[in-house]
């Protein structure tokens, strides 16, 4: 269902051109000891040395694969966790610094949607007071009218008000959080796999309702999936992660016209084509063996698997360039890959 932009106006937030949040050499660092006999202490790296600001009205796609990091990044962006190093800024401020009213503050601007939409959701509670925990100040009346605005919204029913979570499909229990998030108000939307618990037929209502309501509402996204096409039909800019680092970072159209880094371009090539097939023609299959996130050296993390390492690959650690106007890659011997096609 297309969103009426006018109905909800009141909703609407200001655009705005300055970044809205944006990280700074952020790190997250878990400690783990390892050994049989003498158990030393060693340090898993989930995030390591991330830098990505996202514009106001924009969305940021965040692909990889399981184990990246992305999921880590999404936390650090809503505040779950802390970083280790680095810093998370929010408008301009270092959320670590807040006080606590701007910390409450931050917290009704900022929302995270998870994957799972049964888990996220609490099994004892209605619809009505699971989404109407974010709905604070108003009167009996305004609440309610809030509550039948938020289900029109993601286009459910005042009937659902009084069920429990158990009551309703998957594609149903994920507007339920939909609708959760937005009781709040935010501007800000990390979006964790929204649609990967989903049945595929679900998935393509869920990604348009979110396309709608960043529309009408002129919300920021970040949105995070290991699905290639979905983050395509979504993003306005792409950022790649392969264990724990940013490698890549361009706009949806050159991207994925023009992939520079070789991880990159390994993703693309198993990307699925109209009628889900793979194209076996310039398929890259990586060999070797993925390092663990425990004690990294510091070297190029995709060396092991890498079709076209330099000896300086194995020396030290590629930071971001930028290889083409607002494309940034980190690697030693990026180029492109022309027979890599895509239609």
């Amino acid at each position: 269902m297309a969103l009426d932009v006018e109905r909800h106006a009141p909703l609407a937030k200001a655009a705005s051109s300055v970044p809205l949040v944006e990280t700074r050499n952020v790190t997250k660092l878990y400690p783990v000891r390892a050994g049989w006999i003498t158990k030393r202490l060693s340090w898993l790296s989930a995030v390591e040395d991330v830098s990505l600001s996202v514009q106001r009205g924009e969305t940021v796609g965040l692909v990889g694969e399981s184990g990246s990091g992305k999921s880590t990044l999404a936390r650090l962006l809503v505040r779950l966790i802390e970083p280790t190093k680095g810093e998370v800024r929010y408008d301009g401020r270092d959320i670590s610094s807040l006080s606590g009213r701007e910390r409450r503050r931050f917290r009704r601007k900022a929302q995270i949607i998870f994957q799972d939409p049964y888990s996220s959701l609490n099994p004892r509670h209605t619809v009505e007071t699971i989404i109407g925990e974010g709905i604070q100040g108003f009167g009996r009346r305004q609440k309610e009218k809030r509550l039948a605005e938020l289900l029109d919204l993601v286009s459910l029913t005042p009937d659902a008000l009084q069920r429990y979570p158990h009551e309703f499909s998957g594609g149903q229990r994920q507007r339920i959080g939909i609708a959760r998030a937005l009781a709040v108000n935010p501007e800000f939307l990390v979006l964790d796999e929204p649609v990967s618990a989903l049945d595929v037929s679900v998935q393509s209502k869920i990604l348009n309702l979110l396309r709608d309501l960043k529309k009408a509402l002129n919300l920021t996204y970040v949105f995070i999936s290991h699905d290639l096409s979905v983050v395509r039909h979504m993003a306005d800019r792409v950022a790649v992660m392969y264990l724990g680092q940013l490698v890549e970072l361009a706009s949806r159209p050159e991207l994925f016209a023009n992939p520079l880094h070789p991880y990159t371009q390994a993703l693309l090539s198993a990307m699925p084509m109209v009628g889900g097939s793979v194209q076996s023609e310039g398929r890259i299959r990586l060999t070797g063996e993925i390092p663990s996130a425990i004690g990294i050296p510091k070297r190029c993390r995709f060396a092991t698997r890498c079709f076209r390492p330099v000896e300086r690959s194995w020396q030290e650690v590629p930071s971001m360039q930028e290889a083409a106007s607002n494309h940034y890659v980190a690697c030693f011997n990026y180029a492109p890959l022309t027979q890599l096609e895509r239609h």
